[in-house]
């Protein structure tokens, strides 16, 4: 497709939606709204998901592809992505089961054991668990402390907790499971955190490697949205042969789970240079201090033109099962 044909799609962003992470959806929508205008698209609409007019905006704008600029419960698990496969509407990203399986934690650690990239040990429980004395005792025996506490489908860190103390394991499984569905439990891997963009279809590449300076305990809500200069130091201060493992194991990922467009894994980088993932997202934030625009920003790649690929992906046919 040549670039007056791409720049003549009419695009709609698709942001906001129930979840936790609505407003950091609107921001990611509004500033990739700007940026496809930037990049010199004619028609670039933001749509609400949650509003309720937002089918019939949809259905009469005429739109030859989706921008969904969603994150958390609707937007980032498939649904909105099933949505639009029954409408026939192309769309950016992930298709319906690479992003379930990339939103559910314990099923893509399931994939990432098939293709050979170490995760977190840990388990999955039911919302609503309450641990025994005794199974609190015999988790933290074999996990250790301190202990990771996630809800299994959720992002920017909503619901999760750093548990130092075996008496705050059930309360900690309370807040990550107050959305309903599972909870994970896993071990704390101590390391350097850094996280790989990818960007392709079934070329992917991986952009330069971001590690991740925080000063907390972990990448929490507070850090993620302060600006990226404080935070993010591009590329990572890894060993040549780590950050190439690092980029090649975001590589695996994104073709194990089946991703388009991009997706960003993260992971924590081990004292021996071993980097254990800790899930990979399927849409990424994509406001100015957001992590893959850093990066691939570094890699040569302003952001009107990032978004622009994405477009361009998003009209190649789609085969396999992203």
């Amino acid at each position: 497709m040549d670039r007056q044909e791409l720049l003549s799609k009419r695009v709609a962003v698709v942001c906001g939606g129930w979840s936790d992470e609505r407003d950091v959806s609107l921001s990611s929508g509004r500033e990739c709204q700007a940026a496809l205008i930037e990049a010199g698209f004619a028609k670039v609409d933001l749509l609400d998901l949650a509003a309720r007019d937002f089918l019939a905006h949809l259905l009469d704008g005429g739109y030859d592809v989706v921008f969904p600029a969603l994150h958390g419960r609707y937007g980032e698990d498939g649904c909105i992505q099933g949505f639009l496969e029954i409408l026939h509407i192309p769309y950016c990203f992930s298709g319906v089961s690479a992003s379930a399986v990339g939103t559910e934690k314990e099923v893509s650690k399931a994939v990432y054991a098939a293709a050979g990239i170490r995760a977190p040990r840990g388990v999955d429980l039911a919302a609503g668990t309450v641990l025994s004395d005794e199974q609190v005792d015999a988790l933290v025996a074999e996990l250790g402390l301190p202990i990771f506490v996630k809800p299994a489908a959720n992002g920017s860190s909503y619901g999760v907790s750093r548990v130092t103390e075996a008496s705050a394991l059930n309360d900690a499984i309370a807040r990550a499971g107050e959305g309903g569905g599972r909870v994970l439990v896993e071990e704390c891997v101590e390391g350097m955190e850094i996280t790989v963009p990818v960007v392709g279809n079934d070329e992917p590449r991986a952009l330069p490697v971001v590690e991740i300076v925080t000063g907390a305990e972990f990448y929490d809500l507070k850090v993620k949205y302060e600006p990226s200069a404080m935070h993010h130091v591009i590329p990572a201060r890894l060993e040549p042969g780590v950050y190439a493992k690092a980029q090649e194991l975001a590589l695996r990922a994104h073709r194990a789970l089946g991703c388009r467009g991009c997706s960003r894994s993260d992971f924590i980088v081990t004292s021996s240079g071993e980097p254990v993932i800790l899930e990979t997202n399927t849409i990424p934030g994509m406001t100015a201090q957001s992590l893959l625009p850093d990066s691939a920003r570094h890699g040569g790649i302003e952001f009107p033109e990032l978004c622009a690929t994405f477009v361009e992906l998003a009209l190649e046919p789609r085969g396999g099962r992203g």
